[in-house]
C-alpha cells in the first residue's frame, strides 16, 4: 500500500488494538467476522468502489456499510469498518486488503491472549515448509475449482489436533479467499504480523545440520544487536548447504554456507 492507504491502514490498526484491549471482546470472533467482511467487499466489486469513492463523504460511506453489515456482524466489527469507510484509500483493493490484514491481527491477538503467539509462529513456517516440499498438497490447497468447505477439510485433517487453533483458523482462511497471491506470500505475510505482535523481526536461518540452543541464543542476540530490534528465529535444516547458515530477513540475504563459498570460488576461477 501507499499513500493514502498506507495512512488508513495504520488508522485501522490503531482503532484494532485499542479495542482488543478490552479483554472482554471476543478477539477469535471478531477476526472470524472481518473474515466474512473481507470476502463480501472481495466479491461485490461496485460495493467496495462506492465504499472508497472519494466524491462521497466520509459519513455517508460509514452510514452505508452500517445498513449492510448490522446484524449480519457484531458491533465492533461493525464500527471498525465504518471508520476505515471514512478514511481515504488510494485503491478500492486496499480497503479489501485492509479489513483481511485486520482480521489476521484480530485472530493473532487472540493466540496472544491464550498465550500460543509463538506456537502460531513455529508453525506457520512449518506449515509453509511442508507446502513446499509437496507439488501435490500445494496444488490441492490452490485448486481453484475445489470447494471452500474442501479446503477447509483439507486444512483440518493436515493441522487438527497438531496445531493451536488460531493456526488452523489462520490457514484456512488463507487457502479458501484465494485473493491472486500465493500461498507462500501469504503464509509469510501472516508470519510477519505475528513477529509484529511482539514488536519483533522474522529471520530465516538456513543451516546443515540443527542448530545448538547456545547456537540460536546467540545467533539470535547478534541479529538483535545488527538490527536493532528483537527476532524471532525460523529454522530450517538442509543437507545440500553443506555448512555455514545463510540467513535472510526480509528482502535481505546473509550468507554464510560452504556451497556459496564453493560458488564463489568458482566465480572467482571462471573470471
Amino acid at each position: 500500500m501507499n499513500g493514502a492507504s498506507r495512512e488508513a491502514l495504520a488508522t485501522a490498526r490503531e482503532s484494532l488494538d485499542a479495542l482488543t484491549d478490552n479483554t472482554s471482546v471476543d478477539a477469535a470472533k471478531l477476526a472470524e467476522e472481518l473474515a466474512a467482511v473481507t470476502a463480501l467487499l472481495d466479491r461485490e466489486v461496485s460495493l467496495r468502489r462506492v465504499l472508497t469513492d472519494p466524491a462521497q463523504s466520509g459519513e455517508a460511506k460509514a452510514e452505508l456499510a452500517g445498513r449492510l453489515l448490522r446484524g449480519q456482524v457484531g458491533g465492533e466489527a461493525v464500527d471498525l469498518v465504518s471508520g476505515m469507510v471514512r478514511s481515504r484509500w488510494s485503491r478500492s483493493r486496499d480497503l479489501v486488503d485492509g479489513v483481511e490484514e485486520l482480521a489476521a491481527v484480530a485472530e493473532l491477538t487472540a493466540a496472544q491472549r491464550a498465550g500460543t503467539l509463538d506456537s502460531v509462529e513455529d508453525e506457520l513456517f512449518r506449515f509453509g515448509r511442508i507446502v513446499d516440499s509437496s507439488k501435490d498438497l500445494r496444488s490441492a490447497l490452490t485448486d481453484k475449482a475445489a470447494t471452500a468447505s474442501a479446503k477447509t477439510e483439507l486444512v483440518r485433517g493436515l493441522l487438527g489436533g497438531k496445531a493451536v487453533p488460531s493456526t488452523e483458523r489462520l490457514v484456512a482462511r488463507l487457502v479458501t479467499a484465494y485473493r491472486g497471491r500465493s500461498l507462500e506470500g501469504g503464509l509469510e505475510a501472516l508470519s510477519k504480523l505475528a513477529a509484529a505482535r511482539r514488536d519483533r523481526m522474522v529471520a530465516t536461518v538456513t543451516s546443515a545440520v540443527p542448530l545448538s540452543d547456545q547456537q540460536k541464543q546467540r545467533l539470535g542476540a547478534a541479529l538483535a544487536s545488527l538490527y536493532g530490534r528483537a527476532m524471532h528465529l525460523n529454522l530450517d535444516v538442509d543437507p545440500t548447504v553443506l555448512g555455514g547458515i545463510s540467513v535472510r530477513v526480509g528482502d535481505e540475504l546473509i550468507n554464510g554456507t560452504v556451497v556459496e563459498r564453493l560458488d564463489d570460488a568458482t566465480r572467482r576461477m571462471a573470471g
